[in-house]
């Protein structure tokens, strides 16, 4: 009986840790302004881009961005976000109290709490670099270094002198990343093996490493810096990997090599921040630790409002075992888009939906807040 009562006891606990994560108290529904953050500044690919590569390259790639069903769950119209509603940095916006991030190539956008640089397929190392390597870019030429150029214009026409720009980037936050991912889908997609793909690990780091000490240059003083997902649990790599040897998967049905990749970049990137944080005492550098928000979201998946039959299925997609095929994916005529978004975790295969984006924002936000040292 003292066993049973026990047990009951627990789940009613566990039931209540959840809807406090899920349903904070009201003091805490914007955790962020404790740092009195003025502005956030974005880097990165479409985990955060929020419209620059439909501006940039309104044909192509960029086509499916730019129309529903992206979008379609909050905005009711697309924006360029790579999802059926917000990402992450919208809701790291609103924890701060903030507006949403504009995207730089808007050109009649407000810039006033920041700006956004991230594009959509982006990588973190530039074209020239990659091709070097025989990796094409397949997206967009917009690397690191371009939106760390596009940044450094910027901050050019809003500071007056090097000691202005200081003393107006010392109240903002630099998210620098999530970045690379791509760097290693193109290598991966384009017949490259894991052992010649971790090959270029060291170069990747190396930049986003690199872009770092150009922020805090520029006078960042609190930055995260994101490592990357499990990608061994997405449906595209689920479904390009897909095999018959049971011993490749791990008890989730992620494919365990896939996964043991993303660690070996996350622990070299982990290992780049703590050299900057010697390297930089004055300024808070923080690691954002994406892949176990996600690893958090998708192990308790039934407990958080997901659908455990479709959680590794795309919401917008079809055929095959994880409703995703790269000859037809989201977006494209005649693919359908799931009943309920909200109960998915996967939007097209390659990107979260706005529901898994929320659970994972508020991961982080309480990962990364005591780290960010800020001030009450």
């Amino acid at each position: 009986m003292a066993a049973t009562t026990r047990r009951v006891l627990s789940l009613v606990l566990l039931s209540l840790t959840f809807f406090l994560l899920l349903h904070p108290c009201p003091t805490d529904s914007n955790p962020l302004k404790i740092c009195n953050f003025d502005e956030i500044y974005q880097l990165g690919d479409s985990i955060s881009d929020t419209g620059n590569l439909i501006r940039e390259t309104p044909i192509g790639a960029a086509t499916a961005f730019a129309k529903l069903p992206y979008g379609e769950t909050y905005f009711n119209k697309a924006t360029g976000r790579c999802s059926n509603g917000l990402l992450m940095i919208d809701y790291f916006a609103l924890a701060a109290g903030l507006p949403f991030l504009n995207p730089y190539k808007n050109n009649d956008a407000n810039f006033t709490h920041g700006a956004n640089f991230a594009v959509a397929g982006s990588t973190a190392l530039s074209v020239e670099d990659l091709a070097g390597k025989n990796i094409s870019t397949v997206v967009t030429g917009s690397s690191l270094s371009v939106q760390l150029d596009w940044m450094f214009t910027h901050f050019n026409s809003i500071c007056h002198t090097e000691r202005d720009c200081i003393e107006k980037l010392r109240n903002s936050l630099f998210m620098v990343g999530e970045i690379g991912g791509n760097d290693y889908n193109y290598a991966l997609f384009q017949g490259k093996t894991i052992e010649e793909v971790q090959n270029i690990v060291p170069d990747v780091v190396r930049a986003i490493k690199e872009a770092v000490r150009r922020v805090i240059n520029y006078g960042a003083v609190r930055v995260v810096v994101p490592g990357n997902f499990p990608i061994g649990c997405m449906p595209i790599y689920l479904t390009a990997f897909q095999t018959n040897n049971s011993a490749a998967y791990d008890e989730y049905h992620c494919l365990k090599h896939l996964n043991n990749f993303s660690i070996y970049h996350n622990d070299q990137l982990k290992q780049a921040i703590e050299e900057l944080k010697r390297e930089y005492p004055s300024a808070v550098i923080v690691y954002g630790d994406y892949y176990n928000a996600f690893e958090w979201l998708f192990r308790r998946a039934p407990h958080l409002g997901f659908d455990v039959e479709s959680a590794q299925k795309a919401c917008c997609g079809t055929g095959g075992d994880y409703n995703f095929s790269l000859a037809k994916m989201c977006g494209a005529p005649g693919v359908p888009v799931c009943p309920n978004p909200n109960q998915a975790i996967s939007w097209d295969g390659v990107h979260l939906t706005e529901a898994a984006y929320k659970i994972m924002s508020g991961w982080l936000i309480h990962d990364i807040l005591p780290k960010l040292q800020c001030s009450v």
